[in-house]
């Protein structure tokens, strides 16, 4: 699996959500929003990871 920055990935395990912010070899620097409203960074190894497809709302589609 190849990530890059700003990819939407979550732990194999189940989560949460997460954002790429850097790929450092095998490991993947990862942000997310916890349940207050605190930011957390945590590097974590690739193979603990799925990249998820993320789909965004057109906003012409309001009509």
């Amino acid at each position: 699996m190849e990530l890059k920055t700003g990819d939407v990935v979550m732990l194999k395990s189940g989560g949460q959500p997460l954002t790429v912010a850097e790929v450092k070899g095998d490991d993947v620097v990862c942000l997310w929003m916890g349940s207050e409203g605190d930011l957390f960074r945590e590097t974590l190894p690739l193979a603990t990871l799925d990249c998820l497809e993320v789909e965004y709302e057109d906003e012409d589609d309001d009509e």
